[in-house]
């Protein structure tokens, strides 16, 4: 996933309301700009930690900048757009970076599922081929590390998460492909585990999901101020 333009870096000075942030620019001006993430973002909010920030060119937003990544001492950036995950996905599975979604020529988005939810990709095999179960994708950002090397979700409760969770096991049992993806915004781990001293619900939750036959994927990222891409499948330790 390319950026339109390369990143530009600046100091967090705080982040407020979940979805601001006020950031001082390399001239040393200082301005707001929008946080796309509704988590706590634990350990990403420090005082004069360095951002990296995309601009937009659309006149009409009110914050033309957006808060892309957060970059730690030990860890280098930290991406914590929740919306990139989806568009990084989207860029890998058609070239086959992601080997275990391949031979699926169609993606779909946001197709409707289950009762009330909505899918983040249905992949589908061509109607002339070979036909194949589609496979329903339900995407997460994961961007939370407390010990070196270890991808922890979430980094708050989540029953939105556990929701979806209970769809995609719906959906195997109707016969279905069902993938629970995390994408790890970060290039400094190694392995993948559930936060469940955060969300008491959610771990147990992702582990019976995969008991039933949901195939839960990891991945991490290469993070440049040009592009993020996938990088290697990470270990999940349940």
């Amino acid at each position: 996933m390319r950026f339109k333009s390369p990143l530009e870096r600046g100091t967090l000075i705080r982040r407020y309301k979940r979805f601001l942030a006020d950031v001082r620019l390399a001239d040393g001006s200082e301005t707001t700009v929008h946080v796309p993430n509704p988590g706590a973002m634990l350990g990403l909010t420090a005082p004069d930690l360095p951002v990296w920030l995309s601009r937009s060119a659309d006149p009409k937003r009110k914050l033309p900048l957006t808060l892309e990544a957060v970059e730690l001492p030990d860890a280098g950036p930290v991406g914590v757009n929740t919306l990139n995950p989806n568009r990084i996905a989207e860029a890998a599975i058609p070239r086959g970076d992601l080997p275990e979604l391949a031979g699926y020529p169609i993606l779909r988005r946001e197709v409707r599922y289950d009762v009330d939810s909505r899918i983040d990709f249905l992949l589908q095999s061509d109607p002339d081929a070979l036909r194949r179960p589609s496979c329903w994708v339900e995407i997460k950002n994961c961007h939370f590390s407390r010990a070196p090397g270890l991808a922890e979700f979430p980094d708050c409760n989540t029953v939105r998460g556990v929701k979806h969770l209970k769809a995609l096991e719906r959906v195997v049992e109707a016969g279905g492909r069902a993938v629970m993806l995390f994408i790890v915004q970060r290039m400094d781990c190694e392995t993948f585990t559930t936060a469940d001293d955060i969300d008491r619900a959610y771990g147990p939750a992702l582990r019976e999901a995969a008991s039933r036959g949901v195939e839960v994927l990891c991945y991490s990222c290469h993070l440049t101020p040009e592009a993020i891409r996938l990088d290697r499948a990470l270990p999940w330790r349940p």
